[in-house]
């Protein structure tokens, strides 16, 4: 039988400094794909397909190669939103050898609130009904929760010329924010999402606002999932604070049974400690905040480090947290010559400067 032949689509980028953003995309991509580097070229392999993107003449020649239509388009729309992301307030050219031919985005699913309530006094839980659980089972953990503006009729986003997702604009703006699915119940078609109440915070948190206020019966929809997969591995360190809590609770969760898990979560105090529930064998161990010395920094990353300096090089490192703990850990990683292939690393939000 002859193999299939994969699905290709190509694409030209121009961006202010195409060195730089190559650059950038070989970082960012290294938590999510195999990235494989030489010179001014990076292949970006992954389980939905590759992504080949060139260096030449000051622009990135993309060539993506899927096996799906529906996988090519979406790896399409996932490249060109990280091109812009990365291009900042910089001018960036996107064009591409063809347009896509679905109308929206094929990766959203409606679902309905079923109920919401405190886990911990800063960490509350929504349950949603989803008609179709199975995309949620045992892969990606990521999905982007849309909110439609209350008393409209939800308008869901479409697909740009460019690549990127073409959101609604004006009285039918939604409201857009990345979560993990903290597990799925199977039997009753339910996903549950948990939302950190942000404490004593002075900006914006409408994602927390969402969660705190919504009513049973209220009609959202989620994008994904996508990134975020579940680690494999016989033994398991895993390294977050509240923002990266939900994640590690549904991995020890899901591990495979005799499974060793050592974990360091970071929470403001003990009301803040959740059951950590697993078929592994987990020894966890809480750092309270509360607890800290005036101005203390970085103390997850630095106990992070005397973790993985106690660890083989098989054990899977799992890291979540803010941008420089994360810098900080993924410098030590380096330095000790840890398997890339055995380990996730990757900040959750950054720290507002003073």
């Amino acid at each position: 039988m002859n193999a299939i032949q994969p699905l290709k689509i190509s694409g030209i980028a121009l961006p202010k400094d195409a060195e730089r953003m190559l650059d950038e995309i070989c970082e960012h991509f290294i938590e999510h794909a195999e990235v494989q580097r030489s010179e001014n070229h990076a292949l970006l392999k992954s389980k939905n397909g590759t992504a080949s993107i060139r260096l030449a003449d000051r622009k990135l020649l993309i060539e993506l190669a899927c096996e799906s239509e529906t996988a090519l388009h979406m790896n399409r729309t996932m490249i060109a939103e990280h091109l812009f992301y990365f291009a900042g307030e910089e001018p960036l050219e996107l064009t591409w050898s063809e347009h896509s031919p679905l109308a929206g985005l094929p990766n959203i699913h409606d679902v309905t609130v079923v109920s919401a309530e405190d886990v911990t006094p800063h960490m509350r839980r929504v349950k949603f009904a989803c008609a179709d659980v199975a995309p949620f089972v045992g892969g990606d953990m990521h999905v982007r929760l849309l909110v439609p503006p209350k008393g409209r009729p939800p308008v869901w986003p479409g697909i740009r010329q460019d690549g990127r997702v073409a959101w609604p604009e004006g009285e039918d703006e939604i409201l857009v924010r990345i979560y993990t699915i903290r597990a799925v119940d199977i039997e009753r078609r339910e996903l549950w999402i948990d939302f950190l109440q942000h404490p004593a915070t002075h900006v914006a948190t409408p994602g927390a606002d969402f969660a705190r206020d919504v009513q049973p019966g209220e009609k959202v929809a989620l994008l994904g999932p996508g990134g975020g997969s579940l680690p494999a591995a016989q033994s398991i360190l895993l390294v977050g604070d509240e923002s990266a809590l939900p994640a590690i609770a549904r991995t020890a969760a899901e591990v495979a049974p005799g499974t060793r898990i050592q974990a360091i979560i970071e929470v403001l105090d003990e009301t803040e400690e959740q059951p950590l529930p697993s078929a592994g064998s987990l020894d966890v161990r809480w750092l309270h905040r509360r607890n800290y010395p005036a101005g203390a920094k970085g103390v997850l990353a630095e106990e992070a480090k005397k973790a993985i300096a106690s660890i083989d090089n098989e054990t899977f490192v799992w890291v979540a947290c803010e941008k420089e703990d994360v810098r900080s850990i993924r410098t030590f990683l380096k330095s000790r010559g840890h398997d890339k292939k055995r380990m996730y690393v990757a900040w959750y939000w950054e720290q507002a400067s003073a």
